[in-house]
């Protein structure tokens, strides 16, 4: 499956310590990531990452095509709603997108995990019917 990864800067290394922890589930399936965070996550755990542009830069537009296109299957996109900054990229597009075409997205840890788990279940293999 295609997993897209995307996090706020002062969720990078939540992002990282998750992709530590999940490793050997990540590992099994094709990772995309805005650059910084693909970046972050290569560094952190060896996973290679499909990396987007930065997401303020065009990135979050990558992924969305990718959504539009049914080329993702699962997105984290791991968000601070308390204090967002202004280059960082929004969240709406992506979440309208997912809704659109089916796609689950998580913008928290605990949706994240819940989400990683079923999928090494194969609990997300209905994924496979929408391509």
């Amino acid at each position: 499956m295609n997993i897209g990864l995307i996090a706020h800067d002062s969720k990078k290394i939540l992002m990282q310590n998750f992709c530590i922890a999940y490793r050997g589930i990540l590992a099994k399936h094709h990772l995309f990531a805005t650059s910084t965070t693909g970046r972050l996550i290569e560094e952190a755990t060896g996973l290679s990452t499909t990396k987007y542009l930065t997401g303020h830069l065009g990135g979050m537009q990558q992924v969305a095509a990718q959504i539009e296109q049914n080329q993702l299957d699962l997105v984290i996109f791991l968000r601070d709603p308390l204090h967002p900054k202004s280059h960082e990229p929004d969240i709406k597009d992506v979440s309208r997108l997912c809704d659109t075409y089916s796609v689950p997205l998580a913008t928290n840890l605990a949706t994240a995990e819940m989400l990683i788990k079923s999928l090494d279940r194969g609990e997300l293999e209905w994924r496979e019917m929408y391509r």
